[in-house]
């Protein structure tokens, strides 16, 4: 990519869009292209149409998605289903119309089977049942895959494909019902220390282990994939490091200064019991995460600190989207 390029970041505004924004800027990357959820709808196949048309990227990064944690995926399995296949394949589609020289589809590690081989290599797909608490979710990211590549086979089109593993990071939406394991954490130990609660409730059994990766160390390597990948083949992008949500939640209390118990409910699903990508492909391009958990997880803190008063929670949208029967992305 060239600096005089223009690139398309397609949700910008989310976890791992405004991380890629962040890296372009800070490479000198001058004609970034967004669009708000208000300006464009992802779902309407004639507007993306229209706006590649007249903004004619040379590059997308495909990361606008709806995304959320176990409950959201139970709760909404229609919206996560419909909105994510609509958004992908109009983006794709437009790209291709338009033609642009390379398409970057972010994908998600819930693409592969529940109980696959570990660590998780990307000829694993497909190969056995998903999760099925983020069953419909799974499915739109593993269609955006063969999509993909169907338009790389019929019409030679370089669009390439990203599984990364569980992310967190700035940017990252936060409501204790509906968000990933991360915030929600963050968000139930920050208020129970707020309110002095002696105690925490969580899901499972804490004993289900999970890779995550910030979100600035993905864009690192979606830069690169961007510069170098142009395989029809998935590839992981994971930290190559596992821990339980006990040992994350104690982490977590002790980074906001949290005193009390957490206690787990052994009736609730653990959802996949371990999942750990195997991210050796990626490393061959030169690429590894740079940022420590713990480090990670106290800027992720700060963030909190400093954006909660201004942040509507995920539940606040979705709730407003089911209710006027107009779901959209993230």
């Amino acid at each position: 990519m060239h600096l005089n390029e223009k690139i398309y970041i397609a949700g910008h505004e989310g976890l791992v869009g405004s991380a890629i924004v962040r890296l372009l800027k800070a490479r000198g990357f001058q004609h970034l292209i967004t669009r708000t959820k208000d300006e464009l709808d992802l779902r309407a196949q004639k507007d993306v149409n229209n706006f590649f048309l007249e903004k004619k990227p040379d590059f997308v990064f495909l990361a606008a998605a709806l995304v959320g944690g176990i409950k959201a995926n139970n709760d909404y399995p229609a919206s996560f289903l419909y909105d994510n296949l609509m958004i992908q394949a109009n983006v794709m589609h437009a790209a291709h119309l338009s033609g642009v020289k390379k398409l970057l589809f972010l994908g998600s590690s819930c693409i592969y089977p529940r109980m696959c081989e570990q660590p998780i290599k990307e000829k694993y797909l497909m190969t056995g049942p998903l999760e099925m608490t983020n069953e419909a979710y799974a499915i739109a990211k593993i269609s955006g895959i063969k999509l993909a590549q169907a338009y790389r086979q019929q019409y030679g089109s370089n669009f390439i494909c990203a599984m990364p593993t569980n992310l967190y990071g700035p940017g990252d939406t936060f409501d204790k019902e509906r968000s990933h394991v991360i915030p929600a954490l963050i968000l139930k130990i920050h208020e129970a220390k707020e309110k002095n609660i002696p105690s925490i409730p969580l899901w499972g059994t804490g004993n289900a282990l999970r890779e995550f990766l910030h979100a600035d160390d993905l864009a690192a390597a979606l830069f690169i994939l961007m510069e170098h990948y142009n395989e029809s083949e998935i590839i992981n992008i994971g930290s190559g490091q596992e821990v339980s949500v006990l040992a994350l939640s104690q982490m977590i209390s002790e980074i906001i200064n949290y005193r009390g118990s957490i206690l787990f409910n052994n009736a609730e699903s653990d959802g996949t019991p371990r999942k750990i990508l195997d991210s050796s492909r990626i490393g061959t391009l030169g690429w590894q995460a740079k940022i420590n958990l713990r480090k990670g997880l106290e800027q992720a803190y700060e963030w909190y600190l400093e954006n909660k008063k201004g942040t509507a929670t995920w539940f606040d949208t979705i709730s407003y989207r089911v209710r006027n029967h107009s779901p959209r992305a993230d």
